[in-house]
């Protein structure tokens, strides 16, 4: 019988990000996915009112926080990942590729204090590594096509898959940002899609299509690979990356794209302050 973690979905309308709160039932040790530090644009302040919901649950149920989880390098929203180590104590792990996204975006902010070796993260994880969450087994999935360092984690039968899948009626990651690729994509998702037919699928957004009014985060392989309107039904993979390059011609850049990847390749840290103590976010012109 497959294990059957505890999972809590905590949602952010304003970025429509899903944070999971995963747990080992039998040992209480429980992991934080993709965790949300709020950025109020206007203001340029960043608080800690959602990442705190998320851990006054943890405290409510008698968990244990072992470590915090990332998918990839979010271009949508900034991590919470280091406020989490500095609050707790705990790790944070990241798809070993993030080397490749640091190397692509430090030069683009002239953040000189990032380097491209992934050190700022605790562990980089590898396509087929496994660790262990209490008596749960964590298996790393290398599912790249939306980035380079897209990774999904298997913890028994639950797969959270970052943004590389979305609901059935919404869709896909969009391929479009620098290391991304649609025919990448199409092979990712045929690797999560032979998973089990009962495996849980939780998506790391959802962004309310039309036809429906409550926000779901939540479907399974089966339901996926029948149903999902871009790959579902046995779609080929001309066709897929035909529609996916197509759709992705019309996309507008993320709101929050140039505040989230100069702190995301910092694992949430926000840049180093100046000689005044002042810390600031930079907005290169006409580069993306």
């Amino acid at each position: 019988m497959a294990q059957h973690p505890e999972v809590r979905g905590f949602f952010d309308p304003a970025t429509h990000t899903v944070t999971y709160l995963v747990s080992d039932p039998a040992t209480g040790m429980a992991a934080i996915i993709d965790p949300v530090l709020d950025f109020d644009a206007a203001s340029a302040r960043t608080s800690t009112r959602s990442i705190d919901a998320v851990m006054a649950a943890v405290e409510a149920a008698g968990l244990t926080l072992a470590l915090t989880l990332e998918t990839h390098a979010h271009a949508d929203h900034l991590t919470a990942a280091a406020h989490l180590r500095r609050a707790t104590g705990v790790s944070i792990g990241i798809g070993a590729h993030i080397t490749e996204v640091q190397s692509t975006f430090a030069p683009l902010f002239g953040a000189d204090d990032v380097r491209s070796d992934g050190r700022v993260f605790d562990h980089l994880y590898g396509d087929g590594d496994s660790f262990a969450l209490g008596d749960l087994s964590v298996q790393v999935i290398h599912t790249p096509g939306h980035t380079p360092a897209c990774i999904s984690y298997r913890i028994g039968d639950a797969v959270f898959t970052g943004d590389t899948l979305f609901m059935p009626d919404y869709g896909t990651a969009r391929t479009d940002f620098p290391g991304g690729d649609a025919r990448t994509l199409y092979r990712s998702i045929q690797r999560l899609l032979a998973l089990p037919d009962d495996t849980r699928v939780f998506v790391g957004h959802d962004y309310l299509p039309p036809g429906r009014t409550d926000y779901r985060f939540e479907t399974t392989v089966a339901q996926q690979r029948a149903h999902n309107i871009h790959i579902g039904g046995g779609v080929s993979e001309e066709d897929f990356v035909a529609m996916r390059q197509a759709r992705d011609a019309t996309l507008g850049a993320p709101q929050l794209i140039l505040p989230s990847l100069q702190v995301n390749i910092r694992a949430g840290d926000l840049p180093p302050p100046d000689a005044g103590g002042q810390r600031y976010l930079r907005l290169p012109l006409n580069a993306i």
